[in-house]
């Protein structure tokens, strides 16, 4: 029996180890959201906003600095490269406004 007793109390002991693990993963909160098809599709939804809108602010800001780096390319005066880099800022210039 005494071995028997020390069997149960050892399982005993994992089952509360892996419960203890269980509820810190925060399992129940996770399969709760999974299992709401309507809250999993707003925060996909509202993810897909900000990441977009994300982009959308990174590819100006980085669009903009292009700009200025070929506008003092220009001012540079280079030969060949100057023409077609000139002829770039003025159609951007002209989308612009």
């Amino acid at each position: 029996m005494s071995s028997e007793n020390k069997q149960i109390s050892l399982m005993r002991r994992k089952i509360n180890n892996i419960s203890d693990q269980l509820e810190k993963s925060k399992m129940s909160e996770y399969i709760s959201f999974v299992s709401n098809p309507r809250r999993m599709l707003l925060y996909n939804f509202l993810g897909g906003l900000a990441r977009g809108f994300g982009m959308a602010i990174g590819f100006t800001i980085l669009g903009a600095i292009g700009v200025l780096i070929l506008q003092k390319l220009v001012a540079l005066n280079l030969p060949i490269i100057g023409d077609y880099i000139a002829r770039i800022v003025k159609i951007v210039k002209i989308k612009i406004e």
